[in-house]
């Protein structure tokens, strides 16, 4: 078999100029991919729903951030592998079995793909869309489910019809869509070792992906003189799943520089190459452990990363005006998700993957417009005009009870009814890295030279200083102030 290794020699057909990363190759295969209607259409949905009418460089695409975050998983897995050659060198001299070059190609191609499919299934406005009720009730039912999946086998990647669908289970119907159409450019990358490595399926790793593991095992270990354990591909699956979906991951890494960037709001900030090129594959001899480490001179870096996305939840994400127009935009929704044909359109397309490609901003701006131009007195029209909320007051880290006392109270406070006061409230996530937390873990080296995996809370104290943050923000309620 020919060596699939022209995306490691720096071979590639086409570039992408992306304003974060600069220029983004990408091979046949990816463009393949990326040409497909069905990922375009994320051409047409803002990363950041409507963050652009409270920060208006904010209106970059779910699609720029895809391609960004193939770039960075694919950075992510070729340091480790980088490190993992001078290791062994230094020990063994730098001749690589061919099989070991296969290896790196295969599994470098399956992150930058698992990376790139991550979000396509979004659909309007992102996170917003499947927060609303309306939207809800389609989501939740299983027949929505099964007719997704029509012409296709779902049990290869879901055991059973999941109880509730999000836009991780579209993501990875439309991956399986268009790893299959675009066979002609696979190669010889199977569609099961991709989707192993997105969120929310139960898919096992095929016999290549197997092979290729044990090649690459001389870069896990440096060659040392024992055996893989018997689930060591399975352990490496969810290690390279961690690039795509984990505490430090692609996506994280690229929609931090990218939000930070198009909002024009920097705060605190990460340097992602000194994190990149401190990221080694971990395996302790002791426990067989096996995963993402991260050298201990690095950890600056890494808290650096953790701090830097809380504090874009709490003073981007969770800015007061953002969350209200939040909150508008879905009561937007439920307003035009009332006229029949919306509804009908909607529901046929969540449904029926040929029409899922319909389901952007654009088409939800256009039925604002026209319930707009029908009820001036309406969501919609807030929405339009950038109507704000009237905001009275924020607090943290309240309980569902005490949320529901405060709104009375400042009901009364303010002569209005209680049901004029909305309450929308946002977590401003810290980090899973806490006490046992393995995934990821921190290499240093002993006297003896040899090296040690600690937890990396044995190693820092930082991880347990701060927490995640549920903020609220309480509104009067704009519908009956409008003219």
């Amino acid at each position: 078999m020919l060596l699939q290794v022209d995306d490691l020699l720096g071979n590639y057909h086409k570039l992408i100029m992306d304003p974060v990363h600069g220029g983004i190759p990408v091979s046949r295969f990816e463009v393949a991919l990326i040409d497909h209607p069905l990922f375009q259409r994320l051409r047409f949905i803002c990363q950041n729903d409507i963050l652009s009418l409270v920060f208006p460089g904010a209106t970059h695409s779910r699609f720029l951030h895809s391609v960004g975050a193939m770039h960075v998983g694919g950075r992510m897995f070729m340091a480790m592998v980088e490190n993992g050659l001078k290791k062994r060198s230094r020990e063994f001299g730098s001749e690589v079995d061919s099989q070991v070059l296969e290896a790196i190609s295969y599994f470098h191609r399956i992150v930058r793909c698992a990376c790139l499919l991550h979000d396509s299934g979004h659909s309007s406005f992102s996170h917003q869309f499947s927060r609303t009720q309306a939207i809800r009730e389609i989501l939740d039912s299983t027949d929505t489910f099964k007719q997704l999946w029509n012409g296709a086998d779902y049990q290869h990647a879901y055991k059973q019809v999941p109880e509730h669908i999000e836009h991780e289970h579209y993501s990875v119907r439309v991956a399986h869509q268009l790893l299959e159409e675009a066979h002609e450019q696979r190669s010889d990358i199977e569609t099961s070792d991709i989707l192993s490595l997105m969120e929310t399926v139960d898919v096992r790793v095929s016999q290549s992906f197997e092979r290729h593991a044990l090649a690459i095992w001389p870069l896990v270990t440096g060659n040392k003189p024992h055996i893989p354990p018997t689930d060591f591909a399975e352990k490496f699956r969810t290690l390279l799943s961690h690039i795509v979906s984990g505490e430090l991951d692609a996506d994280r890494a690229d929609y931090m520089l990218r939000d930070g960037f198009h909002s024009s709001v920097t705060i605190g900030g990460f340097n992602l190459d000194h994190l990149l090129s401190n990221l080694h594959f971990g395996l302790c001899d002791q426990t067989n452990w096996v995963g993402i480490a991260i050298a201990e001179k690095s950890l600056s870096s890494l808290e650096d990363f953790v701090y830097s996305r809380h504090q874009m939840y709490r003073q981007v994400y969770a800015h007061k005006t953002a969350q209200g127009f939040d909150w508008l935009l879905r009561a937007a929704i439920e307003e035009v998700m009332t006229q029949s044909n919306v509804r009908d359109l909607v529901t046929r397309s969540l449904s029926q993957l040929d029409l899922f490609q319909h389901i952007t901003d654009s088409y939800f701006w256009e039925a604002f417009r026209r319930f707009s131009m029908e009820q001036s007195q309406s969501y919609s029209h807030c929405i339009l005009n950038r109507v704000k909320m009237p905001h009275l007051a924020t607090r943290s880290n309240l309980s569902d009870e005490e949320v529901h006392t405060y709104r009375n109270f400042l009901a009364k406070e303010n002569e209005l009814e209680p049901g004029r006061i909305i309450a929308t409230s946002l977590t401003a996530r810290f980090t899973k890295i806490r006490g046992s937390y393995d995934s990821m873990k921190v290499l240093s080296s002993a006297k003896d030279g040899q090296q040690v995996f600690r937890l990396i809370t044995q190693a820092s104290q930082f991880f347990e200083k701060f927490s995640d943050d549920r903020i609220t923000h309480f509104y009067v309620d704009p519908k009956p102030l409008i003219d």
